[in-house]
């Protein structure tokens, strides 16, 4: 394993970091089993940075029962996330970090980030609560060791950002499609040039990079993964210090672990460059919806499955319009009609908290009129008839 410096505290970080949002079992009750071996096969690999967050069901209270169960506290670094757009008034910092100490089973943080800043005023509200005093007491007491914040808003945003505080380190959604997108590589090199780690988010797009590509840009990477090119070009920028990976079975585990031993700064080439850019203008041209399958717009009020309707939908584009329709039939609610997307009351509960800031009741209005044709809507009547 690769390990590259953090330059504020000298902290040496595993170039993978594990990402501990999607372990396995159920969304929001992780197999414990299954996790405790995932976990500690990772720390065996030389991984040592393990991110998880409040909002994330269930994933706090697994990492911290596998570390503790297996002395593993002190071989890692944890990362977890306050709940910043929860936090009202000054009590409510120390009753979501108490929550989350208990859940870890430790006694500190080692990287404590503001969950999803989006701009200025979101710092600005939390300085009004007295956060600035309250991080400073929870540093000196020694709970808290380094502070910064994941970001989810406009280029513009991040610098600014970026400036109204002493921040320990950052991280931001970026890979070889999001390089324009959100705070994107200026920001990176931004953060960089003001002697900061950065974290890399999303670096396969949620799994749309490794296994969502469009047949002919998927053609491009063979026979290599599409995975190892999307992993490798971020890890041939000095500026990124940690690569984060939701990695939720052993096989993925394996092949990014193998990819972090060698892919070292540089070690990209020009044609390989070249072949990344081209399977990059391939994916921007059908992919319609920059949902990221992060479920944060989950549960829905109506049981719509979001993510998964966005999926199929930009299948749709992607591959066919008949592959997206079967996709959206068998996992987007086709077979039970109290789950479709016409049911969307545009509540806009999903938009207030969707990191990708998607306009989420008119795109699903978009992927009615195109994933539900009229031969469609009558063949689910029959299949819903003949499963009564």
């Amino acid at each position: 394993m690769q390990y590259r410096t953090d330059p504020k505290n000298g902290n040496q970080l595993s170039a993978l970091g594990m990402g501990c949002m999607r372990l396995p079992g159920a969304f929001g009750t992780p197999n414990l089993e299954k996790s405790e071996a995932l976990i500690m096969d990772a720390i065996s690999k030389g991984i040592n940075y393990f991110d998880t967050a409040y909002l994330y069901p269930g994933s706090e209270n697994a990492l911290g029962t596998v570390l503790h169960k297996n002395n593993a506290r002190e071989k890692v670094y944890i990362a977890t996330k306050l709940p910043i757009f929860k936090c009202q008034k000054y009590e409510d910092f120390d009753k979501f970090l108490n929550i989350q100490l208990e859940r870890l089973r430790t006694t500190y943080i080692d990287y404590y980030f503001m969950h999803s800043m989006t701009k200025q005023e979101d710092w600005d509200r939390l300085a009004a609560l007295g956060i600035e005093k309250w991080i400073d007491e929870k540093r000196k007491e020694g709970k808290i060791r380094q502070v910064g914040f994941s970001f989810h808003g406009q280029r513009e945003a991040f610098r600014t950002l970026m400036d109204s505080s002493n921040w320990d380190f950052c991280m931001i959604q970026y890979n070889y499609i999001n390089v324009n997108y959100q705070a994107g590589l200026d920001g990176l090199k931004y953060a960089h040039s003001k002697g900061m780690p950065v974290f890399i988010m999303e670096p396969l797009l949620g799994g749309r990079l490794a296994k969502g590509l469009p047949p002919a840009a998927e053609k491009l990477f063979a026979p290599k993964t599409p995975a190892s090119y999307a992993l490798r070009w971020l890890w041939n920028q000095p500026e990124v210090t940690i690569v984060l990976s939701g990695m939720s079975d052993m096989k993925v585990l394996e092949e990014n672990a193998a990819l972090a031993e060698t892919a070292t700064v540089g070690s990209v080439s020009e044609e390989e460059l070249d072949t990344i850019k081209k399977a990059a203008e391939i994916f921007s041209a059908a992919y319609k919806i920059p949902c990221t399958g992060c479920n944060y717009c989950l549960p829905c009020p109506k049981k719509i499955n979001i993510p998964d309707a966005f999926t199929a939908y930009n299948t749709s584009y992607a591959v066919s319009r008949f592959t997206g329709i079967m996709l959206y039939a068998t996992t987007s609610g086709g077979f039970d009609a109290a789950f479709s997307v016409h049911d969307c009351t545009a509540c806009g509960k999903c938009e207030k908290i969707c990191p990708q800031h998607i306009p989420v009741a008119a795109k699903l209005k978009d992927v009615q009129k195109r994933m539900e044709p009229w031969w469609w809507r009558v063949g689910m009547k029959l299949v819903r008839k003949f499963a009564k």
